[in-house]
């Protein structure tokens, strides 16, 4: 999974937040406050996970375009060259 600048930015930004909290999570399961230890590691990872797996309104465009430009455009084969 290759990002670009902007999808860099963005997970760095994620990750402020996330590392904070999942450590903050493990650190109350380990000192026997397992179900919010538990419950706040599960929202570190989806922090991080799910804007990756979750389709947006804003992503639609983006996936037809290159869709329709994967099928227009051809790679050339290294014979081709």
């Amino acid at each position: 999974m290759r990002l670009g600048i902007i999808g860099t930015i963005q997970l760095a930004a994620t990750l402020i937040f996330a590392v904070p909290l999942g450590i903050f999570g493990l650190n109350a399961f380990l000192d026997g406050q397992r179900l919010l230890g538990g419950g706040l590691l599960a929202v570190a990872v989806l922090m991080v996970v799910l804007p990756r797996m979750v389709t947006t309104p804003g992503d639609i465009p983006s996936k037809v375009v290159e869709s329709v430009v994967g099928k227009a455009v051809k790679t050339p084969d290294d014979d081709e060259k």
